[in-house]
């Protein structure tokens, strides 16, 4: 099978399509032909071991110290199961379905993988029938982070919440996630992104780069960082008394019920995925060079046609 392999750390061209061994599942396993993948910053952070120096060591014994130990990257993905293992009685052969590999795991950027029908920490459902591949595969690590942030900042109906990085994969969803709850959602992009942000649900955007939000008379319940650009001293300065800080550099959990109540609302059109652009797995270079750029709008999904 071809696959997307790295063998050291460093910038997109690093990354290489390769013939590799189709992975045969084992008996808790589901093999899964892969039709859609995507390049999110955890791709990009762990291909160049671009971590905070206070992690930078920790995360190298992890992934690998000199090189990577994982050498196929990705983290989400949508596809059809071919086999399963005698253990397997969740799904079935046919079935289509999307999910996650978890960060230690990865190995998306295939055509195939194998994945275990449950884990504690990587989640697989069956694809929202009214979503493509391409829809269901952005849809699993940016929604959940979203979902997992506003529940640990206990959102309640009523509230006013500002995103920042709104226009990103995850505060995509969590200005989707804010305003179905009955939130009042402030957005935080740059000017060429106002538009994209108001059409999820936000009813101010603030252009970070006109003005800084921190400097705002509004006050908020909760400030939600969706890039990990900002501080929970800056956002202090604009919540109330009660108002709670959540940052993507929190440790989140993958959650199955998460994964299924996020398969209900893009079902029933009330979450949408909002994909940048498209590439195919050759091109892969060229969607890491993309989403380096710092331009990525939402997400950025690769291709996998077989």
């Amino acid at each position: 099978m071809k696959a997307v392999v790295y063998k050291k750390y460093g910038p997109p061209n690093v990354l290489e399509v390769t013939e590799t061994e189709k992975p045969k599942p084992r008996d808790n396993e589901m093999l899964v032909k892969i039709h859609a993948a995507t390049v999110t910053s955890g791709d990009v952070r762990l291909r160049s071991s671009d971590f905070p120096p206070l992690f930078w060591l920790p995360a190298r014994l992890i992934f690998g110290l000199f090189k990577p130990k994982k050498k196929i990257l990705g983290h989400e993905l949508a596809g059809t199961i071919e086999a399963i293992g005698k253990k397997v009685a969740k799904f079935k052969v046919g079935d289509s379905v999307f999910g996650t590999t978890t960060m230690l795991k990865t190995g998306s950027y295939a055509e195939y993988i194998c994945l275990p029908q449950e884990w504690n920490n990587g989640v697989v459902a069956l694809k929202p029938e009214n979503l493509s591949f391409k829809e269901a595969a952005a849809l699993p690590v940016g929604a959940m982070t979203a979902m997992f942030l506003l529940e640990k900042a206990n959102l309640k109906n009523g509230q006013r919440v500002l995103v920042y990085g709104a226009s990103g994969s995850v505060g995509s969803y969590a200005v989707q996630l804010a305003k179905l709850t009955g939130a009042t959602v402030t957005g935080v992009c740059s000017s060429s992104n106002v538009e994209m942000v108001k059409s999820l649900g936000a009813e101010k955007v603030i252009d970070y780069k006109k003005e800084d939000f921190s400097e705002g008379s509004e006050k908020y319940d909760i400030v939600f960082d969706a890039v990990g650009n900002t501080t929970k001293a800056k956002a202090k300065k604009v919540l109330n008394a009660k108002g709670k800080f959540v940052t993507i550099k929190m440790l989140t959990k993958e959650k199955t019920e998460n994964l299924e109540h996020i398969k209900e609302l893009a079902e029933q059109g009330k979450l949408i995925p909002f994909i940048d652009r498209t590439f195919r797995l050759d091109e892969i270079r060229n969607a890491h060079k993309y989403v380096d750029s710092g331009r990525k709008r939402g997400n950025v999904v690769i291709e996998i046609v077989i």
